[in-house]
Order: structure tokens, then C-alpha cells, then sequence
């Protein structure tokens, strides 16, 4: 899929948040969770999940096995009124090679690759109460 598939104020909330959580899908059945820094290309409409040694991770391999994905990116606006904000991103992921990293040597030139099916978002803009979306995408190749 192609084109803008979040909102602005998503796009802007997920600018400011240096971490989520990816659960993968084992080939035992198992769940995994694990906190991965991510960077999102709005114009194509993907999530990229790089890391240190990226190729040789569980949950990289897990996609290779099982490409069903759930991203989640959230935190707390306030203590004082309670006010939470975040998204989930469902959908399909792809174990990529051969990703350019540029000046982030650091990084392994692969990542996951996530491209959306559902999107939930609450609290976005700005914590505001009661705002919330859930969309489904429409299904890619």
C-alpha cells in the first residue's frame, strides 16, 4: 500500500516516541514482546524495526515463520487528570535485507518491515480525551 495511511497528528506522535513494543509469533506457538526502536516511512505507508544485529534476532526469524504482527507504541500525557495515548498497528511484516543504514553503523542492514492492516489510535491529538480510531486497510498483494 502506497500513500498517507496515518493522520497527521499520529504521524507527529509517533515522531516524538522513541520506543514500542512488537509481539511476534514463534514457531512453537509462542508470543513474543519486545521493546525495538522503529522509524516510519509515512510516504510508502511502513514501519521499519532496524537493530543491532537485526538478522540474527528471535523475532526476525519469527517473521520469517509467521508475518502477522502487533506494534504498539504508547505512554502516559498525564498523571493529573489520567491521560493515556497510543497506537496499535496490526499487521504484516517482512524480514528485509540489505537496508542501507547510513551514518548508524551501529545498525544491522536488516529490519522488519511492517505494512499496516489496522490502525487504533486514543488519546491522539494531544492526550484529547475520547478520540479514537480503529481503521482497517484495505488488504495489499
Amino acid at each position: 500500500m502506497n500513500g498517507m495511511i496515518f493522520t497527521a497528528e499520529e504521524l507527529a506522535y509517533l515522531a516524538a516516541q522513541p520506543l514500542g513494543r512488537l509481539a511476534t509469533l514463534a514457531p512453537d506457538g509462542t508470543l513474543q514482546n519486545n521493546p525495538v526502536g522503529f522509524e516510519v516511512n509515512a510516504e510508502e505507508g511502513f514501519i521499519d524495526i532496524g537493530g543491532w544485529r537485526m538478522g540474527g534476532s528471535r523475532k526476525f526469524a519469527n517473521i520469517r515463520q509467521n508475518p502477522e504482527v502487533s506494534f504498539v507504541v504508547d505512554d502516559i500525557a498525564s498523571l493529573q487528570p489520567w491521560t493515556v495515548r497510543g497506537m496499535e498497528i496490526r499487521g504484516r511484516a517482512e524480514a528485509v535485507t540489505g537496508v542501507p543504514r547510513g551514518a548508524e553503523d551501529f545498525l544491522s542492514g536488516e529490519v522488519i518491515r511492517i505494512r499496516p492492516r489496522r490502525i487504533r489510535s486514543w488519546g491522539i491529538p494531544d492526550g484529547e480525551a475520547g478520540s479514537a480510531r480503529w481503521t482497517p486497510l484495505p488488504e495489499t498483494p
